[in-house]
């Protein structure tokens, strides 16, 4: 019975060890695909859950930097009222000084002044700290996944982090105080023919405040080095390179070497088109707010609108510059109050700002960038 099988077996030999390598291939190849379908999915899964990772890391670091940003503000202002102390030049007016004119005159200028480095001052404050702590977290978030737990040496050890972001004290101090300087020559070059009895409208106010950031922003050679796409702005928010570790020119350490690496990518992203174009528009913002508080003043009583005949317009309303001055004065208090303003809160929001900050997180968190 079993000699006929035997025999179909012989003469389909061929077939059966055909159809046997076939199978087997069939099986070899599914539990191989099988292998490289989990490989994918377990590769995927853990690049999920990287970039969840990442994502969060970036997000709780923009809490932070909106919280560093509102910690700072009190800082700032008493660095520029220090300066521009506006209130003793109050108080000798309160004394009917035989030279009232003359103090009147410095008050115009410092209330000016202060009022316009408050905005530049705050924006430049915002640019820059988003700029470090998304250059720095992206080192940090580097030095806690895997990449860095191989024995190496952190990328940025706290040591390295404190004396970099200790660069923010440069547009707290120098920074602010060439700033200053630049300003206030620019409002006496503006407004310092104006007399204080001179009727001044809103819109009046815009052509003035736009004249004098055409003077402050205007590009130089020294402040550019002939690049035309960098912003004139930038130093005062970061020293030139060769001064950016002077109290240390005389023991550079290794951990001073990262620094300066640190402070040199700070330096190129600031001297980067989209900064100038992220500065530029908190700088817009920043002045409309400006406007926007300043409007509230300007606005006509209820006889003159129906006087009027007209619901409009706040260019119809002019007020003498002396009354303008003690406005324009107080507006350094809600500029740089540690309470969220409007004025903040419009500069933190901004969508340019938000894409800036992410882009600069990206680039800095990829392990690629250190593999060059």
């Amino acid at each position: 019975m079993l000699k006929p099988v035997w025999n179909f077996i012989k003469r389909h030999k061929r077939k059966f060890i055909v159809a046997g390598v076939c199978i087997g291939g069939v099986y070899v190849l599914g539990k191989y695909a099988q292998k490289k379908i989990r490989d994918m999915q377990e590769r995927e899964a853990a690049e999920y859950i990287a970039q969840a990772r990442r994502q969060y890391h970036f997000e709780s670091n923009q809490r932070t930097c909106n919280m560093t940003v509102l910690s700072m503000l009190p800082t700032l202002r008493d660095a520029i009222m220090q300066p521009l102390n506006s209130e003793s030049l109050t108080a000798l007016l309160k004394n009917r000084p035989s030279n009232k004119l003359e103090i009147w005159e410095d008050l115009k200028i410092i209330s000016f002044t202060r009022s316009i480095v408050a905005v530049y001052s705050t924006c430049m404050l915002v640019v820059l700290l988003r700029i470090q702590l998304n250059v720095i977290g992206g080192y940090i978030y580097l030095d806690n996944t895997a990449i860095s737990k191989n024995g190496t040496v952190p990328l940025a050890p706290p040591e390295v982090q404190q004396q970099y972001l200790s660069s923010i004290h440069h547009l707290l101090g120098e920074g602010l105080s060439e700033l200053i300087t630049v300003v206030k020559h620019a409002v006496q070059k503006i407004l310092g023919s104006l007399s204080l009895k001179e009727s001044l409208s809103l819109q009046d106010l815009e052509q003035f405040l736009q004249q004098i950031r055409q003077e402050v922003e205007k590009p130089t050679l020294h402040r550019t080095n002939s690049l035309k796409s960098v912003s004139p702005l930038c130093c005062y928010m970061m020293p030139d390179e060769e001064n950016s570790l002077r109290p240390q020119a005389c023991g550079i350490t290794e951990k001073d070497t990262t620094t300066a690496k640190l402070l040199n990518e700070t330096r190129d992203l600031l001297e980067s088109p989209d900064l100038s174009s992220v500065l530029s528009n908190s700088l817009n913002k920043g002045f409309s707010r400006l406007l926007d508080n300043m409007a509230e003043f300007f606005r006509p009583s209820n006889q003159d609108m129906r006087e009027s005949n007209s619901s409009s317009s706040l260019s119809s309303v002019s007020l003498p510059l002396a009354k303008i001055i003690p406005i324009i004065n107080g507006q350094i208090n809600s500029l740089c109050s540690e309470s969220p303003s409007y004025f903040v809160q419009d500069l933190l929001t901004m969508q340019q700002m938000k894409e800036f900050a992410a882009n600069i997180y990206e680039a800095f968190s990829t392990p690629q960038q250190f593999e060059k």
